[in-house]
């Protein structure tokens, strides 16, 4: 289902646009170093994501259940625990999950 495999990082996609996007950010100039760990990013908005690292902020939470998370991706994931959406379904038996990392373990 993410057929676009980044030969850096190991993250995967499902359309070409935001793979390249991604393989270009490894070739960046990482002009933002995060004052804790030195860690260097392209974006200041990837450092501020990744500070929640050292901070433990968790500025997105569940509204049905409370539990917090330090991105908006992870909020979206647990979401699907309480509804029941499992969008990453088996070509070859037709199972479905919801994260695609269980699809893949599958």
């Amino acid at each position: 289902e993410r057929p676009y495999r980044c030969g850096d990082c190991g993250k995967r996609f499902g359309e070409a646009s935001p793979f390249l996007a991604h393989q270009r950010s490894h070739a960046a100039r990482k002009s933002y170093a995060c004052g804790d760990c030195g860690k260097g990013f392209a974006w200041a908005s990837h450092l501020e994501r990744h500070r929640r690292v050292h901070t433990g902020e968790r500025p997105f939470g569940c509204a049905e259940c409370g539990e917090a998370f330090s991105q908006g991706s992870h909020l979206a994931k647990h979401r699907r625990s309480h509804t029941g959406e499992r969008p990453h379904r088996c070509a070859a038996c037709g199972k479905s999950f919801c994260q695609s990392s269980d699809l893949a373990q599958h």
